[in-house]
């Protein structure tokens, strides 16, 4: 293996980001003062993973407003030219606008890192976790017209959801076989609920991939005991061929430093066969973004 890849995380300026330079409002990760205070710009993020072996990575969009969504991208795209880094983008467009496609012809032309989309459809019956207006808001009409697009490009969709919207999920992957999922932080499990038969119910579909990201999300610290557990459900359930690591940093800057986070998942993945390493830390990442077995210059 060529080197490791990232295949979650987000650089931003928070004056792009309401969420951020506004007054703080309830999300599933806790209070989060302190990434209001400053940037988190490509150069520093790839000093920090070049650290400690990574040589690619794929960003995610970190929900600038909708209208600015091909900014975003635009502003992605100069931070690669600046420092090499992200390999790879994950955009965003207004999913329920019959017009997303202008979003993606934009998109497209402004970068070719371009890879895919992600719109968040979470819902949770705890106000703070939620992010789609309905808990079936993935099966609006609209919506999965502009999924269709999104797989004529050949990107991928990064969908975000709980186990309690297993059968709306269901109905989506079963309606776009040809389109690449990939479901985040590892389907958002909460232990107490059942995210276990969740990711075994959704295994079932080969068009789906699974990331091993964000799992301090919902307990707020780095805890190898838990990333050892998911790790386990996600690897038996999907095989290590469909699934990948992904960092979420700066998010989990919250509650943990890059060195820490990446020490305990490289600690918990080398108790697994090289194979699987291979997998989980490249070679699914590299798969399904279309990654060159290079690094940033």
């Amino acid at each position: 293996m060529s080197g490791y890849v990232d295949a979650h995380h987000h650089i931003w300026r928070v004056q792009d980001l309401p969420w951020l330079s506004g007054p703080m409002i309830p999300r599933i990760f806790g209070p989060y003062e302190s990434l209001q205070q400053r940037d988190y710009l490509g150069r520093e993020y790839g000093a920090e993973a070049a650290a400690h072996g990574f040589t690619q990575s794929v960003y995610t969009q970190a929900n600038w407003p909708l209208d600015r969504s091909v900014d975003e991208v635009e502003w992605v795209q100069a931070q690669h030219e600046e420092s090499g880094w992200p390999s790879a983008i994950v955009g965003s467009a207004d999913l329920f606008s019959p017009r997303a496609s202008e979003t993606f012809d934009a998109q497209t032309a402004a970068s070719p890192l371009m890879r895919g989309c992600r719109l968040q459809v979470h819902w949770h019956e705890h106000e703070a976790f939620r992010f789609a207006k309905s808990a079936d808001a993935m099966l609006d009409p609209i919506f999965n017209e502009n999924l269709e697009r999104i797989a004529e490009r050949g990107w991928v969709f990064e969908l975000q959801a709980f186990p309690n919207q297993l059968p709306y999920v269901r109905e989506l992957l079963g309606n776009h076989p040809d389109l690449t999922f990939v479901i985040i932080h590892a389907g958002m499990p909460i232990e107490g609920e059942p995210w276990r038969e969740f990711l075994h119910e959704l295994a079932t579909f080969p068009n789906l991939n699974v990331k091993l990201s964000g799992q301090g999300t919902f307990i707020h610290r780095v805890d190898p005991d838990w990333i050892r557990t998911v790790t386990q459900v996600v690897v038996d359930a999907f095989g290590s061929d469909r699934a990948m690591f992904g960092t979420n940093f700066p998010v989990e800057s919250i509650w943990t430093d890059f060195s820490s986070l990446v020490k305990a998942w490289f600690g918990v993945l080398a108790d697994f066969p090289q194979a699987v390493q291979d997998d989980v830390l490249g070679r699914t990442a590299r798969r399904v973004y279309r990654l060159a077995e290079e690094g940033p210059r």
